[in-house]
């Protein structure tokens, strides 16, 4: 009998980075996302395929339930040894996954294309902590690590409000739907942007961010509240300048689109996946005319 599980996709809209930090961020779960399907397979061992979009296979392997459980991490993984260091700490949270004899067959199936940057891994950890029924922020933080933010919005089918408290995850789901959704669009900037190395690169160049988290904590709930679209884009560009400082970075519109008319935000790790472009026209002409190829509007994007 086949099970099958599902998690949404995610953007971090305010917070990037400092989300580590305990910082107040506001994340928006995507009508996009990723299925966990398993059923019965062969002995002592694991087959698994992973579907992109256009359902073309973009990863296949067979695991034994022996390398799973005497997995040892090392540095510098594979594709293959990611996942498997994934089912082992799984093992270790739920020792009777691999108890039985019975092997699996799973095949995830992603509802966008994987180098969208919505939350491949977060995806799939979430869907496996479901299928095991074990704790998924946990299973994030001793297999991929990271905030956690992309596992609540996995979890969650509302915008939410997401910070780490003594290094507990705290998810307050809000209201945020303004007037002016129609103006938001989100942009591929046609290169994938890796969290891990991005995240790594953060850690070591950090300095004291005490005071950047509080300014970072208000202008979140000032997005929250905004009421017209000058003050929303008004906030944006003040959380752009903010991290500008902090990453010792070119933001994205200085750096890409000096022309635009509007704002234009950076998305989690700076530098590639989407960011959101807000303006009072369509700006789907001015981004194709500069190679950008994929706008997503926000009606189609968010949940």
């Amino acid at each position: 009998m086949e099970k099958t599980f599902y998690s949404n996709g995610k953007l971090l809209i305010t917070g990037e980075y400092l989300v580590l930090d305990g910082a107040k961020s506001l994340a928006l779960p995507t009508k996009y996302g990723q299925y966990l399907k398993v059923s019965s397979g062969d002995l002592d061992q694991i087959h698994w395929k992973s579907f992109d979009v256009d359902n073309s296979i973009w990863f296949e392997e067979i695991f034994t339930f022996k390398e799973i459980i005497n997995f040892e991490v090392s540095d510098n993984l594979s594709q293959r040894e990611t996942l498997i260091k994934i089912l082992h700490e799984a093992n270790l949270l739920n020792d009777d996954f691999l108890k039985s004899s019975l092997g699996y067959s799973i095949s995830t199936v992603l509802t966008f294309p994987k180098f969208w940057g919505l939350g491949t891994s977060s995806t799939l950890i979430n869907n496996i902590a479901q299928w095991l029924q074990i704790d998924a922020f946990m299973l994030l933080k001793n297999s991929f690590g990271g905030s956690g933010y992309d596992i609540a919005c996995a979890q969650n089918d509302t915008p939410i409000l997401y910070q780490l408290q003594n290094g507990l995850p705290i998810v307050e789901k809000v209201n945020f739907n303004p007037e002016f959704t129609d103006n938001i669009y989100f942009v591929y900037l046609n290169k994938k942007q890796s969290s891990k190395t991005s995240i790594e690169n953060y850690f070591k160049n950090k300095k004291n961010i005490y005071n950047d988290i509080l300014i970072i904590n208000k202008i979140t709930s000032a997005v929250l509240d905004c009421n017209s679209l000058e003050e929303f884009c008004d906030m944006l560009d003040k959380h752009e300048k903010v991290m500008r400082e902090i990453l010792e970075l070119p933001m994205v519109k200085e750096n890409l689109f000096p022309d635009f008319d509007g704002s234009i935000k950076s998305l989690g790790a700076w530098g590639g996946d989407f960011v959101m472009a807000v303006s009072k026209k369509n700006p789907t002409a001015y981004f194709e005319n500069k190679g950008y190829k994929t706008i997503v509007s926000y009606k189609d994007m968010i949940l």
